[in-house]
Parts: structure tokens; sequence; C-alpha cells
């Protein structure tokens, strides 16, 4: 259905109680000035008055609120292929120095480092892949999407993954689940690449306002700050905690894994 705009909407706001009062009042005067009390007059005009005004008002603001979803909507969908575009571009980079550094190897004659490296490409392909080929449009639960992911990431990486996932429906935009699915994609690729890791445990709960996701890794851990926040997986998770509006606590220590918890919410999430 066309939607009307906001000239149009103005437009009426500004004619239709002027041509009812006054074109009331102007039949009123001419026509039945004889027949009708002044008193009568003024019941009937303010009683038609508030008839029309109600239904006049109720069809704007329908209308309004029709237009500010079709908007909030777009602004979401631009918000995820905006993410996509970034996660291709990260991608691409990501495969060209692997296929750089694989090359090498093998002039090298590096063939365990070379087959390592190429299961390292298979499963950041995996991933693209999966992530890609899901419609931003569909209406997929979000908490499947994430099981099914976590599914996948198990399979290909061999790690056990304990996870407890209980969303409410609808408690986040498409665009702060894509944010959302970026943080646990960054958190897991580091696991995979510098952890060693056997098993993770995953937890992603909803309250009625708050949210907290927790990924933890029984890996080597690290010293925070000989590490410092600077460096890059961190730093994007930093970034995306930021684009949430929620806070991040990363808590690790050498060969004592690594705890990475998220806590946000929505009362003061209403940028996105």
């Amino acid at each position: 259905m066309k939607t009307v705009s906001y000239r149009i909407m103005k437009l009426f706001t500004v004619l239709i109680p002027t041509f009812l009062i006054g074109g009331f009042e102007f039949f009123r005067h001419s026509v039945i000035l004889h027949s009708l009390s002044m008193e009568t007059g003024n019941y009937l005009i303010t009683i038609l008055t508030l008839i029309i005004s109600y239904t006049f008002a109720t069809w704007m603001f329908r209308a309004i609120e029709k237009k500010n979803q079709r908007l909030t909507k777009e602004r979401e969908m631009r918000a995820i292929y905006e993410e996509r575009e970034r996660l291709a571009k990260e991608l691409h980079d990501s495969i060209a120095q692997s296929l750089f550094l694989l090359k090498v190897y093998l002039k090298k004659e590096k063939t365990a480092e070379a087959d390592s490296l190429v299961n390292s490409i298979d499963t950041q392909l995996r991933q693209a892949i999966f992530n890609l080929r899901i419609d931003p449009t569909e209406q997929v639960n979000f908490s499947h999407r994430i099981q099914n992911w976590l599914e996948d990431w198990s399979t290909v990486s061999g790690m056990d993954i304990d996870s407890d996932i209980r969303l409410k429906d609808s408690h986040f935009t498409p665009a702060e689940e894509v944010i959302l699915f970026g943080v646990i994609q960054e958190a897991f690729i580091n696991i995979r690449k510098h952890s060693e890791a056997t098993s993770i445990t995953f937890k992603f709960h909803t309250g009625f306002d708050e949210w907290e996701l927790m990924i933890e890794d029984n890996g080597r851990g690290f010293n925070l700050n000989d590490v410092g926040s600077t460096r890059y997986g961190l730093a994007m998770l930093k970034e995306k905690a930021e684009k949430l509006n929620s806070s991040i606590e990363i808590d690790t220590q050498v060969n004592r894994g690594t705890k990475i918890i998220l806590r946000g919410n929505k009362e003061y999430d209403k940028s996105l």
C-alpha cells in the first residue's frame, strides 16, 4: 500500500479543521440560522469536530507508525548489509594472507605447516558460506541461528561446546543480531587461532531489558597486560561492544583459559 507523505498529512491537518468549522458556521448562518438555536449549533459543531478529529488523528498516527516502521526496517537492513560487506572484506584479506603464506610454505616444502593452513582456510570458508547463505529477510529464530552455527563450528574445529541459549523472541533488532553474531564469530576465531582449547562454554541469556553473553574456553590464556587491548581480535570485540552500548569484560590468565562477558541493557540501546 502506498504510504502517505508528511507533506500531505500537514496539509490535511491545516485544512480539515478550517473547512469543518468554517464550513459548518457558514452553512448554519446562511441556511439553518432560523431553525437551529445557537446553543444547539454549538453542541453539534463540538460533537462533529470531536468525531472528525478523532478519526483523522487515528488515521494520521497509524500512517506515521507505518512510515516509521518502514524507515526502521530500511535502516536495519542497511546496517545488516554494511556489516556483511565488512565481513566480506575481512574474509578477503584473511584468505589472501593465508594463500600467500601457503605459497611460502609450499616453496619451502613445509608440508605440515601447509596442511594446517589449508585446514584453517577450509574452516574460514565454511564459516563464511554459512554466514552469507542466510537471507536477512527470512524469519529465522536468532537462537536457532546461533545454535546451528555453534554446531557447525564444533564439527569443523573438533572442539566441544557446552551451550546454554535462552533468548526472548525479537529481543534484538536485526542490526543488533548482526553485530552480536559478529562478536561470537570474532571470539571463536580468536579461540581457534590462539587458545589451544579443547572445550568451550557458551551462555547467552536475555532478561526483561538486560542481556548477557559469556564465552569461556579452557585454553592456555594469556597475560592481558602483555598483549594489551589493541590486539586486532580484542579491538574488534571492544568496537562491537561499543556499537551495542554494552560493557565487555575479559578475564584471562596464562594456562587458565579465557572468559569474555558482554552485558547490555535494551533501555539504553536506542541507536540500533
